[in-house]
């Protein structure tokens, strides 16, 4: 059965000393080049979403250790610091943008204690599509979609992908949920407004038995080392909690 390891990054930076919470949330540079070295010495396949998307439907075949490398939030550290890197390698991500955000900072993590990092604005979103990586939704504001009302789930949802679809003059066919939060009525929201994909927070690995909107990922933390990422990618395959999928 084709297996696609979804690899989930958020910040990329000088992040030398342990933090003390949402280690999740970092990733330091030194060691994400080892981490990018370490897929292309595990022999793995690093592709775009569209592309495993097309694998997992069973309509193209995938190659040898597929690998979808996707970030969170649009932060512009990923324009300075990971695109080069991952240029220099030849792999392609995906980076979720929050729609309502470009150009400003993540204000959402303030009240968890957390910097509120610069994110990209539109120009630098057009700038690293025009590199090669795709720009997928992350709603308009970054709500905790299992908790707010169904008409806010879709607005957050469609909102963000036509706002994104006019920043960047194309499709926008891939959507995060911000958290992981999602239920059902997220899910549906998600086809309605015409996504291809959707990702969650769930550590396993993805197959043609999930739904294509709610695909499973694996968080890369600020403590993986090199090795550590080859031992998750092997070893952490059982989803965390029950996947959501449509009827």
């Amino acid at each position: 059965m084709s297996r696609v390891q979804i690899l989930m990054y958020h910040r990329i930076g000088h992040f030398p000393k342990r933090m003390p919470s949402h280690r999740a949330q970092y990733c330091h540079l030194p060691r994400f080049k080892a981490q990018m070295s370490m897929l292309k010495h595990l022999g793995c396949n690093v592709v775009s979403l569209d592309a495993a998307a097309r694998g997992l439907r069973g309509e193209t075949p995938l190659p040898p250790r597929p690998v979808v490398l996707t970030f969170d939030d649009g932060y512009l550290d990923f324009l300075e610091l990971a695109a080069p890197v991952l240029l220099e390698h030849g792999y392609t991500a995906t980076v979720y943008a929050v729609a309502g955000l470009l150009g400003k900072t993540a204000a959402w993590v303030a009240p968890e204690g957390l910097e509120a990092a610069p994110l990209m604005s539109a120009s630098q979103l057009r700038e690293i599509d025009a590199l090669g990586f795709s720009v997928g939704s992350h709603t308009v504001t970054h709500p905790r979609l299992a908790r707010i009302e169904t008409a806010q789930i879709a607005r957050e949802l469609t909102d963000s992908k036509h706002m994104l679809e006019d920043a960047l003059g194309k499709r926008v066919d891939h959507f995060c949920y911000p958290y992981g939060s999602h239920d059902i009525r997220a899910v549906e929201a998600a086809a309605d407004a015409g996504y291809v994909t959707g990702t969650t927070c769930q550590r396993a690995p993805a197959t043609p038995r999930d739904d294509l909107l709610t695909l499973p990922r694996k968080p890369i933390s600020q403590g993986n080392t090199a090795f550590g990422l080859f031992w998750m990618m092997c070893a952490r395959n059982r989803p965390k909690g029950q996947a959501i999928r449509r009827g």
